[in-house]
């Protein structure tokens, strides 16, 4: 029984990582990966492979970047061929960029039948473009793997058979579990010399925020004033500097005395930095999650999210990209002391192995 499994973009890289280590223990699956190269850089693809262990892909097509049709037109046009020679089973894929919907469509066309994991997640926000990712691949999939309940509801409400679906926990958790004492050994806070609870980690990437000027007018504004009271690291995405670049607000950065940007980290570096620190400001999904284990408090930069659970459990709080916003959160954060972690329902470190349990004897109805 052969599956493909498709990785294409950092987030995808943490997820994928303990299904293929749990896929491998079970003999009668053949198992392929597929990188798209969606990202293709040291510091968003290979150090990942790397640092978590996960085989060189058998297949890199090496798209890299683009438009959001160009980009998924190529991984289309790329990943066909792939599925000629191949002939698998099923196709896995993971998430909700790009390379998840892409793969998936030329899949369900060649008749190959699809599995999505993190399905049914819902922001409700159909101007996202990963929103557009998860509704299409969620509609067209044979296997549905969810994080949290809220996924499971989504889609029976969307008219999903039932017997489609199925609740397991979330990898992205089992990958942290998995590695979390490598991460604590981390020396990141003595090469950047900082002290933990003492500093905030800052994440943008989403376009509503890094490609509206609006938006980050409002961070700008509260960023200038949280790190005159606590150190802000920044791991900049490309995506975020270019539009902060393009919207006129590098300089201003710059010239922020507390607030420290630098090139993307590793997932060990990166795990370290945010487990230590007071406080999480993040646009990310995944990050929103990792939050909720580690216990750190997460300030959400945008107004809805679809990892309702991390809200539920008290870890995280959506306060927009405003100014006012923004910093009423974090003096909300402030005023008290940091909470412990939380584990959702099943996010115990074991979603990988119960989506191995039940691929097998799902694809052979």
């Amino acid at each position: 029984m052969k599956i493909i499994l498709v990785a294409g973009a950092r987030p995808n890289f943490m997820k994928i990582a303990p299904l293929m280590a749990e896929f491998r223990k079970h003999p009668e699956l053949e198992c392929r990966l597929v990188h798209t190269g969606q990202h293709y850089d040291e510091s968003m693809s290979q150090i990942f492979f790397d640092e978590l262990n996960i085989a060189p892909p058998d297949v890199n097509l090496e798209v890299g970047s683009g438009s959001h049709a160009r980009q998924t037109a190529e991984i289309m046009t790329r990943f066909e061929p792939v599925l000629e020679r191949e002939r698998p089973d099923a196709v896995l894929v993971v998430g909700d960029v790009n390379s998840t919907i892409a793969c998936g469509l030329v899949a369900v066309k060649m008749g190959v039948r699809l599995i999505h994991v993190e399905a049914g997640l819902r922001s409700f926000d159909r101007r996202m473009p990963e929103e557009i990712n998860r509704v299409l691949t969620d509609a067209i999939s044979d296997l549905l793997f969810c994080s949290e309940q809220s996924g499971v509801d989504n889609l029976r409400r969307e008219g999903i058979a039932a017997e489609k679906i199925f609740l397991v926990g979330n990898v992205m958790i089992d990958t942290l579990l998995a590695h979390r004492r490598r991460a604590e050994a981390s020396g990141i806070l003595d090469r950047l010399k900082l002290s933990a609870r003492e500093y905030a980690v800052l994440t943008l990437h989403r376009p509503s925020n890094v490609d509206s000027a609006v938006s980050l007018a409002g961070i700008v504004e509260a960023l200038d004033a949280i790190q005159k009271d606590l150190p802000v690291i920044f791991p900049a995405h490309p995506r975020a500097w270019k539009g902060i670049e393009a919207a006129g607000f590098s300089e201003r950065l710059n010239e922020m005395p507390r607030l420290r940007a630098m090139a993307p980290l590793g997932y060990l570096d990166f795990m370290k930095l945010m487990s230590s620190a007071r406080l999480v400001l993040t646009d990310s999904g995944g990050i929103q999650e990792e939050t909720t284990i580690l216990g750190v408090p997460c300030l959400t930069l945008r107004a809805n999210t679809e990892r309702p659970v991390t809200v539920e459990m008290g870890t995280n709080r959506l306060v927009g990209s405003s100014r006012e916003g923004i910093l009423e959160g974090y003096r909300g954060i402030t005023a008290r002391s940091r909470e412990g972690a939380v584990m959702p329902p099943l996010w115990d470190g074991r979603a990988a192995e119960r989506i191995a349990r039940i691929v097998p004897e799902a694809l052979r109805v």
